[in-house]
């Protein structure tokens, strides 16, 4: 059997080890030796932009914010939603992971880096959300945060601040109030729910399978609404995307 080559490795600010592995024709990101997410399952990133994008046809120039680059698909996903007039900012904690991306991870969501739309930042989100709102720049119409695990964060402990009530505050501020945020996560989660509407959130919940219309696990994109939403219970999508973790 041929064995997993190594790619690339790298640590985290707070030292925790993520690997690139190809084995065949499957990449595969790790973190501390569990796996983050392959090429094989990333259903998920096609299925929040589905749910973001409608919400964003009657602004010309759509500004959006996705929080985590991992392989790209978010990005690609919703680069294939928006104008040409759009601006996506993406907030990559670690250099390395968009370098993979300009690199061997390319070419499996078609090069999005290459796109004219995108803006990186090598940063923390919640540090791109506080600088938003501080210099009042023009609020994000939406925000994707395809971050680590979802607020059961594992790869670094940095990304938990993203969950707290100060980082759903500071999330808030730089939205629109017409704007529309999407939080992917692997487990539902009834205490972030209650962050989220204490926050002043209108909050859907949308549980979406994992790898395509093959089955698999049922995972979470909570949907939060600055100006209040008609629902906040949670539904069912069946035959829907995610990726599975």
């Amino acid at each position: 059997m041929k064995p997993w080559e190594l790619i690339g490795e790298t640590r985290t600010p707070d030292g925790s080890l993520l690997t690139l592995t190809r084995h065949v024709s499957e990449i595969v990101i790790m973190a501390n030796g569990k796996t983050l997410m392959s090429n094989r399952v990333h259903g998920s990133e096609e299925a929040m932009a589905a749910m973001i994008c409608p919400h964003l046809k009657g602004v010309d120039d759509p500004h959006v914010l996705i929080g985590g680059l991992g392989m790209g698909f978010t990005l690609r996903a919703t680069l294939d939603l928006l104008p040409s007039a759009a601006i996506v900012t993406v907030a990559e904690l670690i250099p390395a992971v968009v370098e993979w991306n300009r690199g061997p991870l390319g070419p499996l969501a078609n090069h999005p880096l290459k796109d004219s739309r995108v803006r990186v930042e090598v940063n923390d989100v919640a540090a791109v959300l506080r600088a938003n709102f501080a210099g009042k720049q023009r609020p994000f119409d939406a925000i994707m945060l395809d971050v680590d695990n979802g607020p059961a964060a594992f790869t670094s402990e940095e990304n938990g601040g993203l969950y707290t009530n100060q980082g759903i505050a500071d999330a808030r501020r730089a939205l629109s109030r017409a704007g529309v945020m999407a939080i992917w996560s692997a487990f539902d989660d009834r205490k972030f729910v209650q962050r989220l509407s204490y926050a002043g959130f209108g909050v859907s919940v949308e549980h979406v399978r994992a790898r395509l219309k093959k089955g698999g696990p049922r995972h979470t994109i909570f949907l939060a609404y600055p100006g209040g939403a008609p629902t906040k219970q949670s539904r069912r999508t069946t035959g829907s995307h995610d990726r599975g973790r």
